[in-house]
């Protein structure tokens, strides 16, 4: 059925894409993705794409809203050519930590943007480690929600660590901390987080015992960094031996890549669900993981109409 697959691309990681179609052994479509002078963005499909099964990639990453509108007109202009499914393969989802009211007036984003990409024209989404798990249930077309865990996993069981200590920066990363600490035979602590304000948080405390032990502070995302090296120096100072950041998604915004710098954090390790661009090159902690295995066996179950939860048993 492989013949029937098509996969294009918009602007936002391209490499990605290519590495995909590599593990599928498929050509990528042939689309271009342009703008006019005033910034309106311009979308044709170089090829007929009518009657197949067509996954698009792109990652709602820096800038996050031409991206966004990117994915929204190829998919309409996919719509609009007769393609018979019509997948969103989005690595890495914007505005996913905007996704209930905390404050008065303020908007659940996230649900606005899967609506988009339901009016667009999508059958189907294609994601990896969204910032809240309920965030599936903002759309109204089936998710396949991927997890980057084999990909951090078969890398830190390279890795010499002694007496790990698996860390959540904050509460809301328990659970994910908790899945890696026990495939890894490895201890559990939570860092007691307060933000103050966005992209800002103060550590305050660490429930569980760190010193004298190797630590994995592990998040969904890095962003502007202010969590992970600080929860890293909270570590050092009640003696880890050995301080390590692991995430799914680098978006290292801002201050990040000095934070990362200045920190004791020893290595940084990510995937590349968004685009690195060099930054790896400022910061030498930085270890970068690809995802593409993991999505290229999802999109060819998806195509085939195979079992997706199965990569995860």
């Amino acid at each position: 059925m492989l013949n029937e697959l098509k996969l294009i691309s918009g602007n936002s990681n391209i490499p990605l894409a290519k590495e995909i179609c590599d593990h599928l052994g498929i050509a990528l479509g042939a689309a271009t993705v342009s703008a006019f002078s005033d910034g309106e963005i311009l979308v044709r499909i170089e090829e007929n794409v009518r009657g197949m099964d067509v996954f698009v990639v792109q990652s709602c990453s820096d800038p996050v809203n031409k991206h966004v509108m990117e994915l929204l007109i190829m998919i309409d202009a996919l719509k609009r050519s007769s393609a018979r499914r019509i997948t969103a393969v989005i690595p890495y989802f914007g505005y996913a930590r905007q996704d209930r009211k905390d404050q008065p007036r303020v908007p659940v984003t996230a649900k606005l943007v899967a609506d988009l990409i339901t009016t667009a024209g999508a059958h189907k989404v294609l994601t990896v480690d969204l910032h809240a798990g309920q965030i599936q249930g903002f759309f109204n077309i089936p998710v396949d929600h991927l997890y980057a865990t084999p990909v951090l996993l078969n890398h830190l069981r390279t890795m010499d660590l002694k007496d790990l200590v698996v860390v959540s920066p904050d509460a809301g990363g328990v659970e994910r901390a908790r899945a890696f600490a026990k495939r890894l035979n490895a201890s559990l602590a939570i860092i007691d987080k307060r933000r103050e304000g966005p992209n800002q948080a103060k550590i305050m405390n660490i429930v569980g015992d760190v010193d004298n032990r190797d630590v994995l502070l592990l998040d969904d995302m890095i962003d502007t960094a202010g969590t992970i090296t600080q929860g890293g120096q909270a570590c050092a100072d009640k003696g880890a031996r050995r301080v390590l950041a692991g995430c799914t998604h680098a978006v290292l915004s801002g201050p990040a890549l000095q934070r990362l710098n200045d920190s004791v954090l020893g290595q940084v390790i990510v995937t590349n669900t968004v685009p690195l661009a060099g930054k790896e090159q400022i910061c030498k902690k930085i270890e970068v993981l690809s995802v593409a295995p993991l999505l290229g066996e999802a999109i060819r179950r998806i195509h085939n109409e195979e079992s997706v939860s199965s990569l995860f048993v």
